[in-house]
């Protein structure tokens, strides 16, 4: 079962990137292997969106339940789709000097073991990937600023296994 926590140290402010984390509708614009996203309800506080996930021949659909608290968490929890489990957990906090500190964890388990061993080949380099795409949109959106050497890139863990 992969799971992978990490901290990286942003620019931004936290209200930025909860809004970008938050904006759950384009993530299709950014993120690799997002090919479409539905949000079906959003409200203040938690938001039930679809989305749909591919790697090559592969389409699998995801259902989250989002919830949102604003400016300091975004935590995802798994409804449906071929997962056994998902959590997901940003949390945002404020470095003193206008930008944040971003914690990252996710922690998931496949229902099938083809899935969860293609999953652990694959889990560091589409964690990367992925946490890049969140980076690059930051940019973006908010500008290329670039933390402090000292800051720039935080603590990090990760653990791939296998279920048994």
């Amino acid at each position: 079962m992969p799971k992978h926590s990490e901290t990286r140290h942003l620019p931004y402010t936290p209200e930025q990137m909860f809004d970008l984390v938050a904006d759950v509708g384009r993530y299709a614009e950014f993120l690799p292997w997002v090919v479409a996203v539905r949000v079906r309800s959003d409200g203040e506080t938690e938001m039930l969106a679809d989305l749909i996930v591919g790697f090559m021949a592969l389409r699998e659909k995801f259902t989250s339940k989002v919830t949102k608290e604003r400016p300091g968490r975004v935590h995802v929890d798994y409804i449906e789709g071929p997962l056994a489990y998902l959590h997901n957990d940003w949390m945002f906090r404020p470095d003193g000097k206008g930008g944040c500190f971003v914690d990252f964890t996710v922690d998931f388990a496949f229902r099938s073991r083809i899935f969860e061993a293609l999953a652990g080949q694959m889990f560091g380099l589409a964690l990367r990937k992925m946490i890049g795409a969140f980076e690059e949109r930051a940019a973006k959106l908010y500008g290329a600023s670039v933390p402090s050497p000292s800051g720039a890139s935080g603590s990090s863990s990760s653990s791939a296994h296998s279920a048994a």
